[in-house]
């Protein structure tokens, strides 16, 4: 196929690849407790955090899935302490000065401001890929997680290295973040699984929420808040331009939200026409499974149902057994998973049952992401898929996708730029923002990216 052929002449089915892009740990990485029903987030609120570890930590699981034949990509982290949105809040005079009075009189707020959540980037976007769309291009709608304030800062700027990576009209679509307001809380991939028989192959794009916004009667969690609403997600599907009977809309279990699978990554995974989940991850599990088998026609759905006894709830909740990247490689299935998934007694058992057992998992690696978990992100929380024609990947900016000379580079330019350790009163230090926005300049190079920050402009 010519690439400049328009996109109503490219085939329903092409060979495509799944490409996993992951967020970088940036330079701020700390531990506010900022999450309300994100477990670890408040379990190890204000404890000390390394931000070079972390980084590093991520960046290994990138080489390690390269090794493997993954096609594998980085994004860069946000701008932290976010300095424009202080002075949006009233805030003036020097960075210093600035720094100086939030952490004097509202120091929550600079914590929010300089969270580095955003190398999470299941959160980033929701993504649809050619097969299922109308237009027959790659759809990106950023996630407004509107939820959660610290987050919220994100959506801007997320779009803006998106379509920065992702820059060429005749394949990719940019849309604007949703109106950022509790009704339409979209909080991206980490709510949405898309089921196929290849990653080429038109598919079913599985949306789950939490409530209904404007139905005050429908289920919903009573502790913590549910982050994604119908409305978002039936607004996103509409946004991605989805063709008639590719989008299913799930209701998590309400029961589940409160014991802290605060997104739906965190108790189900897919990957084509595998879905492995708890038995305890849907409100309505049959009639959701039914729908997806007859929109999925002659694809055989395949599914892994893990009991609560043989793994409780809270024990896929510590362990993030679910958060699992669950990823196509030549040889089967590869399940990558937390060192916590070790830690857990029924977890280890589980999963050593697993990969006995005759299913489509053949392999299972597990990482050390302990810098992440702390924060409440595992394997998946921590990159954005995005599944690509070979002509889409050669239209998309080549710096992010990761080799063996950008991986070292990244590493020598964490070693060069991140603090070992860095304590909540490390915050309003001003050589810290000094320190990150020199890191994130020379990144910007590394990654051919452009202007993509505020302080650059």
């Amino acid at each position: 196929m010519d690439m400049f052929d328009p996109p109503a002449a490219r085939h329903v089915e092409m060979p495509a690849r799944e490409l996993n892009l992951d967020g970088l740990v940036g330079p701020t990485h700390n531990y506010a407790g900022l999450a309300r029903g994100n477990l670890a987030s408040g379990a190890n609120a204000n404890q000390p955090s390394s931000p070079r570890e972390a980084a590093l930590q991520g960046l290994a699981k990138m080489k390690a899935l390269s090794d493997r034949g993954i096609l594998q990509g980085v994004l860069p982290p946000q701008e932290r302490p976010h300095m424009p949105t202080l002075r949006r809040l009233g805030y003036s005079g020097s960075d210093r000065m600035i720094l100086a009075q939030v952490d004097g009189e509202a120091p929550e707020l600079l914590a929010a401001v300089s969270s580095a959540s955003s190398m999470w980037t299941a959160n980033a976007a929701t993504v649809s890929p050619v097969p299922d769309t109308v237009d027959h291009r790659v759809h990106f709608t950023p996630a407004n997680l509107a939820s959660s304030f610290h987050r919220s800062l994100e959506a801007e700027t997320t779009g803006r290295i998106l379509r920065s990576v992702f820059t060429d009209e005749a394949w990719f679509t940019h849309h604007p973040a949703l109106p950022a307001m509790p009704q339409f809380g979209d909080e991206g991939a980490a709510n949405h699984t898309r089921l196929c028989g290849s990653h080429g192959s038109p598919g079913v794009e599985l949306f789950c929420y939490g409530q209904v916004a404007f139905d005050r009667r429908a289920a919903r969690p009573k502790r913590y808040p549910a982050r994604q609403t119908l409305e978002a997600s039936r607004a996103v599907a509409r946004l991605n331009g989805l063709k008639p009977g590719r989008a299913v809309f799930a209701q998590q279990n309400p029961a589940a939200i409160d014991a802290g699978v605060f997104h739906n990554d965190v108790i189900a995974v897919g990957n084509e026409n595998l879905l492995f989940y708890h038995e305890q991850a849907f409100l309505n599990e049959q009639p959701l499974l039914a729908e997806i088998r007859e929109k999925l026609g002659e694809v055989p759905l395949e599914t892994i149902r893990v009991t609560s006894a043989e793994v409780p709830l809270d024990d896929a909740v510590s362990s993030y057994l679910f958060n699992s990247q669950l990823l196509t490689t030549e040889a089967g299935m590869l399940l990558v998973v937390p060192g916590e998934c070790r830690e857990v007694a029924s977890v280890n058992r589980y999963l050593d049952r697993l990969l006995a057992a005759d299913n489509p998992v053949t392999a299972i690696e597990t990482f050390d992401l302990r810098q992440s978990m702390r924060n409440g992100g595992g394997p998946a929380c921590l990159r954005l898929r995005v599944a690509l024609p070979g002509e889409a990947v050669a239209a998309m900016n080549p710096g992010v996708l990761l080799t063996d000379e950008l991986y070292d580079r990244l590493v020598a330019w964490v070693q060069g730029h991140y603090r070992e350790q860095l304590l909540p009163a490390d915050l309003s230090d001003p050589a810290l923002l000094q320190e990150s926005r020199h890191a994130l300049d020379e990144l910007t190079g590394i990654l051919g990216l452009g202007s993509i920050y505020d302080f650059q402009h």
